[in-house]
């Protein structure tokens, strides 16, 4: 196979080597978030630590080569929920109380809506805000990760609520709310706001679609209605922002739930969402093949080639050749390359280890610098 036509580096959002955003927590914070939950350290000894922690992470990014930071994920539980009990109008939902499971080891959460919703005084805000302020001179972009409103939707819709009638009042206020969230942190100054969803990956699913249908819903016309509720909710947003969207089949503790490639969404996904990127996972046979991409219009596709659920490294050769395989439908100058997800979308982290992580990272930086070198 011939190795790609040569592109250009990038000085802006997305990068030729890109990150997804969560990184395995260190000892330390995984024992001050539990000294936390059982009352042993206060909100500000925990705020503390993750900052120290988060000091360190930066300094790995920088030194490891990357043109993007973030700051793990580290002051938050799990991906999304920590998002979602942020807004006005969510309630926690412990699923092991629920189920009466109260010494059930491990810990299962969502969240309902239980009235209007609306952003409020999220705190993340504060957390992207600390970002930058740590990151400042470091020469590299800040990243903000927060699930989708797609995913906001998906998830509320199996935990009950009366707050709304229909479907389309709860979009409206969805749509509002990741309005405010889009402005809000770009006033707080970031430039780079990535949406990670999982509803995408369950809609590439055809055991999960055969399951809609049996419930009564029609997958195709979630797809739509979905990407109509993303292209509403980034509308507004400011012309130098860049927002991606990160489509996940799972990454709980180095697990998965949904499998299929991207055929049963893309036309719909990649010809109609208006997102600036698309961040999507090519690690196994599971995502299939790069066919789905011609549907992709002016968007950038982030590559995720190398797997974060196992340590072990991907060839570099390998990854150059899929890269080929891939500029077949996307031209190689609006694809970049990444992990196929994050290392620790919660507090418990995937099965490998930190040197793993890194080495992971570092391969993604000197395969993408090869690839698309001037």
């Amino acid at each position: 196979m011939q190795s790609p036509v040569i592109g250009t580096t990038r000085t802006k959002p997305p990068f030729r080597c890109d990150l997804v955003g969560s990184f395995l927590r260190p000892p330390e914070l995984i024992e001050a978030r539990k000294l936390h939950r059982e009352g042993l350290l206060s909100d500000e000894g925990l705020t503390e630590l993750e900052t120290a922690e988060i000091i360190k992470l930066i300094d790995r990014q920088k030194e490891v080569g990357l043109s993007v930071v973030t700051d793990g994920e580290y002051r938050r539980s799990w991906w999304h929920l920590d998002f979602f009990f942020g807004v006005e109008g969510t309630e926690k939902i412990d699923l092991n109380v629920a189920a009466g499971r109260a010494e059930a080891k491990q810990r299962a959460e969502t969240f309902r809506v239980s009235n209007k919703i609306s952003f409020g005084d999220h705190p993340m805000l504060r957390h992207f805000e600390s970002l930058r302020e740590l990151a400042a001179g470091s020469g590299m972009m800040p990243k903000m990760t927060i699930p989708s409103p797609s995913l906001f939707h998906f998830v509320q819709r199996y935990n009950g609520g009366e707050a709304y009638s229909n479907d389309e009042e709860l979009f409206a206020d969805i749509v509002q709310v990741y309005r405010d969230t889009i402005q809000a942190f770009y006033d707080a100054g970031c430039r780079y706001l990535q949406m990670d969803d999982t509803s995408w990956g369950t809609l590439c699913s055809l055991l999960h679609r055969t399951q809609l249908r049996s419930q009564g819903t029609d997958p195709d016309q979630l797809a739509a209605d979905y990407v109509r509720l993303i292209n509403e909710s980034i509308a507004l947003r400011p012309s130098d922002m860049t927002i991606a969207l990160h489509v996940c089949r799972g990454n709980f503790h180095s697990t998965w739930f949904a499998s299929g490639g991207y055929e049963p969404v893309a036309e719909a996904l990649f010809g109609g969402c208006k997102v600036d990127v698309f961040f999507l996972e090519y690690d196994n046979e599971r995502a299939g093949g790069f066919e789905p991409l011609r549907f992709i219009q002016d968007q950038f596709v982030v590559l995720g080639l190398v797997t974060t659920k196992h340590g072990g490294l991907e060839s570099k050769e390998a990854l150059k050749a899929r890269i080929a395989e891939a500029s077949a439908f996307v031209p190689l100058d609006q694809l970049c390359l990444s992990t196929q997800c994050g290392f620790a979308s919660t507090e418990e982290g995937n099965l490998l280890t930190e040197d793993e992580q890194w080495e992971k990272i570092r391969l993604v930086v000197e395969t993408a610098a090869e690839v698309w070198s001037q």
